[in-house]
């Protein structure tokens, strides 16, 4: 029989089995405190799972249950009203929430040290805070001004405006409102059964079970690691005498929430977009498809979780490129083998020959943001040296520019339905061009074997590391989504910025 772990949650007294678990399963599965995310497990690097223990911020995922036997707990959920009234308040404020995985743990930790006198109104301690977290949406701005400002009491807004700004920008049903906050977002995994079965896999199969640590002890789960070996691009240059030359990396659009759904034998398979567009990059996932199979096999519900390692492994990347390029524009763009990804970069670059190469290595996808014509205005950029009006698909244009630690970007993006909420995503988009440029890449070796499995060793800039972002919005009219044309006017200042060295990332 397994022994009970008995523990004070939310001020709460509560009793669960301890089949060897983390204190993160129990609260999700045993517990139904869904607001508690699981962005890496077991690896304790993403901060989704923060929570106070004893009032001290903890990651969830690597803290056995039985450690906490005895202790108090305390999820968002527990935070008193105040705090959470005053914290939802000012996240909503200041956009500082966007698909929302990251906040609950970010405003635990925030919370956990306001209540210890930390001034969260001085950037360097707030950075501190965030460097256990990832958040990969709002480019950690908005969370240091929500942070500096939490006790500022602020006019109420149209949050239907800001919900129908942010699926603008999202290209997906998008939430704004104090429950995305609170962890309460809608986000796929979010919504199952508690009685629900649970799979998990390995590189060959399904394991089904009644808990996800059982079905991770059926496939012998091992806990990712990050590599030694750093990112290199993996295409040659083409031969021959070149203006401009550029190589990138494989690299991972690091959406927090892994790839997940479930299913009913008699309904249709959960979203796993959910709350968060994923940047294109769970377009094609076979969690849906599995969720229905494994369901109608067993007769039961049945949840499919990849963990952070199958994400990496088998979720697809921004493809590498080798790009020599003459003054006039004409050279060869070569690059991994993507569907679709011709018709983006051919009208940018008329004169420019096309190579699309087979190479060992995960599958590449052009849905994730700006693959191929986001590079092409780099080039644009590096010939003419000087970071000019970049016009996405969407009809957005944007020009960005970088001096003495702030990028500023101007949008032409007709008039904001909600100027807080594009802010925001103009501000994330900014955050995640810089950072590709500066510092993601995976490593993959000859073989196409990914090593680094970590959520830490994808590269994503931390706070500390972010310079400021200004966005000025100029322009009327039809209200058109910016965050595609921020990103690729961004990717391009940067480069310039560093002088438009052939290999990406520059460091």
């Amino acid at each position: 029989m397994q022994p009970i772990i008995s523990f004070e949650l939310d001020g709460q007294q509560v009793g669960v089995p301890d089949d060897g678990g983390s204190l993160l399963g129990a609260l999700r599965d045993q517990l139904g405190k869904r607001s508690v995310k699981d962005g890496c497990s077991p690896q304790g690097q993403c901060g989704c799972c923060t929570v106070l223990i004893d009032g001290d911020p903890r990651v969830a995922c690597v803290t056995p249950l039985r450690r906490v036997s005895g202790r108090a707990v305390t999820t968002v959920e527990g935070l008193t009203e105040d705090e959470q009234s005053r914290w939802v308040g000012s996240f909503l404020t200041h956009g500082a929430s966007q698909c929302g995985f990251c906040t609950p743990g970010i405003v635990c930790r925030l919370v956990g040290h306001e209540r210890k006198g930390a001034d969260l109104g001085n950037r360097d301690i707030v950075d501190r805070l965030l460097a256990a977290h990832l958040c990969r949406c709002t480019g950690w701005q908005t969370i240091r001004e929500a942070a500096s400002e939490v006790s500022v009491e602020f006019p109420s807004r149209d949050l239907e405006l800001a919900t129908r700004q942010a699926t603008l920008e999202s290209d997906t049903p998008q939430i704004v409102g104090p429950q995305v906050v609170l962890g309460q977002g809608g986000f796929a995994d979010d919504d199952a059964p508690e009685n629900a079965l649970v799979a998990v896999r390995d590189q060959s199969q399904w394991y089904v079970a009644d808990s996800l640590h059982q079905a991770r002890e059926l496939a012998g789960k091992v806990q990712g690691r990050r590599s030694s070996l750093e990112p290199r691009p993996p295409l040659e240059l083409p031969e021959g005498d070149w203006a401009l030359t550029l190589r990138t990396c494989w690299v991972e659009p690091a959406y927090l929430e892994t790839d997940a759904s479930w299913c009913n034998p008699q309904d249709e398979p959960a979203d796993p977009v959910a709350n968060g567009g994923a940047f294109g990059g769970k377009i094609a996932s076979d969690v849906t498809d599995v969720a229905r199979e494994l369901a109608q096999a067993n007769d039961r519900v049945v949840r499919v979780l990849w963990s952070r390692e199958d994400t990496v492994r088998h979720g697809p990347k921004r493809p590498p490129v080798s790009v020599g390029l003459r003054a006039d524009g004409s050279g060869i763009f070569r690059l991994a083998r993507t569907d679709h990804i011709d018709e983006r970069i051919r009208p940018l670059l008329p004169k420019c020959e096309i190579e699309q190469v087979t190479i060992p290595g995960p599958p590449t996808s052009s849905a994730i943001r700006g693959a191929g014509w986001a590079e092409v205005e780099m080039l644009r950029a590096g010939l003419s040296g000087q970071a000019g009006w970049v016009t996405a698909p969407s009809g957005a244009s944007a020009k960005a520019t970088i001096a003495n630690e702030l990028i500023s970007v101007e949008v032409r993006a007709g008039s904001p339905l909600d100027w807080v909420m594009f802010r925001s995503y103009c501000i994330g988009a900014a955050h995640m061009a810089y950072s590709w440029v500066t510092s993601e890449g995976l490593s993959v070796d000859q073989n196409g074997d990914v090593h680094d499995l970590t959520i830490r060793s994808f590269g994503v800039l931390r706070s500390s590391d972010t310079p400021e972002i200004e966005i000025i919005s100029v322009g009327d009219g039809p209200n058109l989504a910016a965050g595609d044309a921020v990103f690729a006017a961004v990717a391009a200042a940067t480069w310039l910025n560093r002088g438009c060295p052939s290999d990406l990332p520059t460091g």
